[in-house]
């Protein structure tokens, strides 16, 4: 298959939608909004969930319960193929990786992931860390530090 060889499946372009440009479109003078009302205005049209003044179906049913979502604890995480970066022997903390771009932010503090393989033998401090994670830095003569 090559570049120039690809040809589209049927129907996957369809035409735009053009309106109120003449007789031939089909959708001229009011371009398919109908006569007045609020529908037909620019800018109009109501909010969504809104049901013409009916108490709406959100305010209808009743709230109960508890969400403990907003107060979760939430970790940058980080896998142990991004640590390879460092030199060897190096002491890996947030600060330092927050200083090379590798974490953007910190949120409620460093988790780091066992994925990939780690080449260098490092000191890396984080506040938490997966089991293979721990074990393959501690294999490699490295320590895993909880701050």
């Amino acid at each position: 298959m090559k570049l120039h060889t690809i040809v589209q499946p049927e129907g996957a372009i369809k035409t735009r939608k053009i309106v109120g440009r003449g007789p031939g479109s089909g959708l001229g003078k009011t371009s398919g909004k109908g006569h007045k009302g609020q529908n037909a205005r620019s800018g109009g049209g109501v909010r969504p969930g809104f049901e013409g003044g009916q108490l709406p179906l959100f305010r209808r049913l009743p709230k109960r319960g508890f969400s403990n979502a907003p107060f979760k604890t939430r970790y940058a995480v980080i896998n142990l193929s991004d640590l390879n970066k460092f030199e060897d022997g190096a002491v890996v903390t947030p600060e330092l990786l927050h200083e090379m771009g590798i974490v953007k932010k910190q949120l409620d503090g460093i988790k780091i992931l066992g994925n990939g393989t780690l080449e260098k033998k490092l000191t890396v401090r984080a506040s938490k860390f997966s089991k293979v994670a721990k074990e393959q830095i501690e294999k490699l003569g490295g320590k895993a530090e909880v701050i």
